[in-house]
């Protein structure tokens, strides 16, 4: 398995708190987009690939090429933020083999089936089903918008919404 050191769930994939806050300290040298829609639009995918930080090598991919990639050989210098847009494609990834031990809820916005779930994070039904079955699977699923701030546990948020 490639040397991942985030995975992020978060809408706007490349954007401030990634380039300016996750990248550097966690010293990542590498971003994948796995998103299916995004790998199919190119002008979005260049677009995406300027906003990275400079030496920071961004790969945009489907979900089953993300998963194909990822699964291959482990580079310890190479320290890989994976980006998506919905715990769903996690969970694909999972399936497809990739290992995943967490993963980071960061920016989820309000639309179509999805309502507050915690802080700035909404998640439709089925994103919780993801969640739920990932956390059942080992993966530890916790919500930290950026490195500093404390980390909120979403086992006590999913329990906290069943009372």
């Amino acid at each position: 398995m490639k040397n991942i050191v985030l995975a992020r769930v978060d809408d706007r994939l490349i954007h401030g708190e990634v380039v300016s806050v996750w990248t550097p300290s966690l010293s990542a040298n590498r971003i994948v987009i796995a998103d299916d829609e995004v790998a199919a639009d190119k002008f979005n995918s260049k677009l995406l690939k300027l906003l990275a930080p400079a030496g920071v090598k961004v790969n945009v991919y489907t979900v089953s090429e993300a998963s194909e990639k990822l699964a291959g050989e482990f580079k310890k210098e190479e320290k890989i933020i994976v980006l998506v847009k919905t715990p769903i494609t996690f969970e694909k990834m999972l399936e497809a083999g990739v290992e995943l031990k967490h993963v980071n809820l960061g920016g989820m916005g309000i639309r179509n089936e999805r309502t507050p779930f915690v802080k700035n994070v909404a998640c439709s039904p089925k994103e919780v089903d993801s969640i739920k079955n990932m956390m059942e699977k080992g993966v530890h699923v916790y919500y930290q918008l950026v490195p500093e701030q404390q980390i909120i546990e979403v086992s006590e948020v999913i329990k906290k919404r069943k009372e």
